[in-house]
This record gives structure tokens, C-alpha cells and sequence, in this order.
């Protein structure tokens, strides 16, 4: 296994990794990675981990041999050195003997930030990688910071300082106030969008009759459970196999349904010559993880309020082998939110069709699974997610079987 040319092949990827090691661990690829932070603070990036992920690491991971396909990752904060375990000793005796600041305002940021990881917090703490705080953590700290201490906080000043010590030095030059207002995901959600909803009846009409006949062909799709939509608003949440997905829950819901339906899509994807015209009269709410995360989380309510239908992927992203990626609560807040019922949807097949790295699609079965709707009733939002993921799982388990 050549690991010098996996790392050269990496880098050659994406200009937010400064340094990378590539070792042989359980005999497969290990990446070691410094990103580039200034390059990342100019491109405004909050997600730090997602993005050398699925555009660095997984984007390397498409081509490569199986043998070579790298299994994991660890990101430093600091420099590499040529003995890493050294430098992981070396770091760990400086964590020790931090000194913090003794004031309320670190206190109060220090306490609360307590509620969303159960990492050690320091002053060097990087609140993403070291501390795994996610977008959903960063708007709650950004609402928790303007309404406790009148300080305004947005994705592009966040990026410039995502450690706790530049943070904390923010906050405590910039504020107002010290009044501990701790934010609730219900109201949040609540509040009133400037956005309005663009409905495109018509053209989503087009589609489906584009589309549908296509993909019986081509496909032979198969759609089982439409019954199962129930008449008030609701969650669509499908597994995410290929770049299919979306067209094909599109081409499988009727004319009735489809026309109050709309699709949560990242803009990264959807937002580019080629599809933005696509997704500007589809329907389509596009979000990009790393702006305007508050104002987009509201919009994205909106069609939930507004007695539509939304479909959301869990996942977030495609899987790269198959297999379920972990939930994202997002769907299961808004769904206890606004008491919306959450239909799980099975995609199979579109992963053989048009798996991660392929340009063409195969003419491989679809089948599309619409299962029985989910109410949020008296539930908390994890057991959402674990029972939607569960359903999921559980009627791939079974289509499996049923090709054996």
C-alpha cells in the first residue's frame, strides 16, 4: 500500500488541509489531519469536520481501491509532528496546566456549552473538534449569547473564532449584559420567516410526468405505501442512497400530494449551474451549513406551517457503502414542534443505480417504501430519531432478504 501517494492524492483534493499523515491502521488507510484554519476562516467554514470529510477524505474514498479506502480520521488543532504520539503527549500535558479566567462571563459561556458536550472545556478547547459541538449546537449558542450578554454573533464572526478563549474574549469585550436566557428549541422554530414560500405547482407537475414513466422504465420502480401520507402536514424523511433520491420521491408522490410538498436540499449540491434552475422551480428550500444557519432553520419550518409537506434526509448526506449513516434531529424538532406525524421512507436500489462515483445510472429495480406515519405524541426528540431510524432499518433488513 503506497500510503505517500494516498496522502498526495488527498491534498490534491481540497485546499483546507495544511498537513496530513496517512498511517496503516487495521490494515487499512488512517488519516491524520492539521487543516489549513486561515483557509477555512476566508471561506467562512463552521463545519469543519463535514467538509474535509465528504470533500476531501469520502471524495478520495470514491475512486479508491477498497484495500485502500481510507477507514478513518483524526483532526489536530495543532501543528503535526514527525512522532505523533508525542505530540498527543506533548498537547496533553499543555491542556493540563491551562489556567482559565475567573469572571462571570466565562463561568456563564463555560456552564452552558456544558449542556451540549460532555468533553473537557478549556480555553484552547476548539468548540468543534475538540468539544464536537455541531450546527445545530452553534445556533443555540448564538441565540444563548445574544440574548445573555446583547452580543450579536453570526456564522462569518464565529469562523474567525472557534476556540473557547478568542470567544470568550469576543463576548466579554462586546457585552451589554449578563442575563442567563437559556434557548428553547420550540420557540426558536416559531418565530415568523421574512421568506415566503415559492410554490411551483405547475412545473413540479411537469416533472412527476417527465420523470415517473422514465424511471418505470428505466428503473422498473416500484412505489409501495403513498396510503400512508396522511391528508394533514407531515415529515417525509427517506434514506439517501444516490443522487437519485429526491427525483425519485418526486416522480412517487401523487399530483394531489406533490404540489404541497417541499424538498430541504444543500446548496453545495442543488446550488450550482447545473441544478440551481431545477431546484429554483422545484420546490426546493436550499440550506448551506455554514450561513445563515438561524434564519434557514425558521424558513425551513415554513412549509410545515404553512400546512405543506417537507422532506427532509435524515442522513444528511448519501451514504458512500450502503449502510445508514446516523440521524440528524433537525426533522424530529420540527416534527415535535408543530405535532407533524413523520413518514419514513425505504429508497432501494438507487445505491446500485447510481452509487457514489458514478455518472451514469444503471439500469437497476428501485423500489420505493412509503411506511406508516410516526406521531411525535408525548416523545422527546431522540426517541423520534431512534424510531424513525429504527423503522428504516428495519424494512431495508427485510428488502434484503427478499432479494436473497
Amino acid at each position: 500500500m503506497d500510503l505517500e501517494k494516498i496522502k498526495k492524492r488527498v491534498l490534491s483534493l481540497t485546499n483546507y488541509i495544511k498537513e496530513i499523515e496517512i498511517i496503516e491502521h487495521n490494515h487499512h488507510p488512517f488519516a491524520l489531519i492539521y487543516p489549513d484554519f486561515k483557509a477555512l476562516q476566508e471561506a467562512k467554514i463552521i463545519n469543519i469536520k463535514e467538509e474535509i470529510r465528504w470533500y476531501a477524505v469520502e471524495l478520495y474514498n470514491i475512486k479508491a481501491k477498497e484495500s485502500e479506502k481510507i477507514r478513518g480520521f483524526k483532526i489536530f488543532t495543532t501543528p503535526l509532528e514527525k512522532n505523533i504520539s508525542e505530540a498527543l503527549i506533548t498537547q496533553e500535558k499543555k491542556v493540563r496546566e491551562e489556567s482559565e479566567p475567573n469572571d462571570e462571563i466565562y463561568k456563564v459561556l463555560k456552564s452552558f456549552l456544558a449542556t451540549m458536550t460532555d468533553k473537557e472545556i478549556l480555553p484552547t478547547s476548539h468548540l468543534e473538534l475538540d468539544l464536537e459541538l455541531d450546527s445545530l449546537n452553534y445556533v443555540e449558542l448564538f441565540v444563548f449569547i445574544e440574548e445573555s450578554f446583547g452580543v450579536k454573533m453570526d456564522e462569518a464572526i464565529f469562523s474567525k473564532m472557534m476556540k473557547m478563549e478568542p470567544l470568550y474574549s469576543y463576548v466579554k469585550n462586546n457585552a451589554k449584559k449578563i442575563e442567563v436566557v437559556k434557548p428553547e428549541w420550540d420557540e426558536l422554530l416559531r418565530e415568523q420567516s421574512s421568506q415566503k414560500l415559492v410554490y411551483s405547482p405547475f412545473i413540479m407537475s411537469i416533472y412527476k410526468t417527465l420523470l415517473y414513466p422514465f424511471f418505470r422504465l428505466y428503473f422498473r420502480l416500484e412505489v409501495r405505501g403513498v396510503e400512508n401520507i396522511p391528508s394533514t402536514a407531515c415529515i417525509i424523511a427517506p434514506s439517501h442512497q444516490s443522487m437519485l433520491d429526491g427525483f425519485l420521491i418526486e416522480s412517487s408522490l401523487s399530483y394531489k400530494i406533490l404540489k404541497k410538498t417541499f424538498f430541504l436540499a444543500y446548496k453545495q449540491v442543488f446550488g450550482t449551474k447545473l441544478l440551481k434552475p431545477v431546484a429554483k422551480h422545484g420546490q426546493s428550500i436550499l440550506i448551506d451549513a455554514n450561513e445563515n444557519l438561524k434564519e434557514t432553520m425558521i424558513y425551513c419550518a415554513l412549509p410545515i406551517r404553512s400546512g405543506n409537506n417537507l422532506v427532509i434526509f435524515p442522513e444528511g448526506a448519501r451514504t458512500r457503502d450502503r449502510e445508514l449513516l446516523e440521524f440528524r434531529p433537525y426533522f424530529a424538532m420540527l416534527s415535535k414542534t408543530f405535532n407533524a406525524p413523520v413518514v419514513p421512507v425505504v429508497i432501494d436500489g438507487s445505491y446500485e443505480a447510481l452509487g457514489t462515483g458514478m455518472l451514469i445510472p444503471r439500469p437497476r429495480k428501485i423500489r420505493v417504501t412509503f411506511l406508516e406515519p410516526i406521531e411525535p405524541h408525548s416523545m422527546e426528540y431522540g426517541e423520534i430519531v431512534k424510531r424513525v431510524r429504527g423503522a428504516i432499518k428495519n424494512e431495508l433488513k427485510k428488502s434484503k432478504s427478499e432479494h436473497l
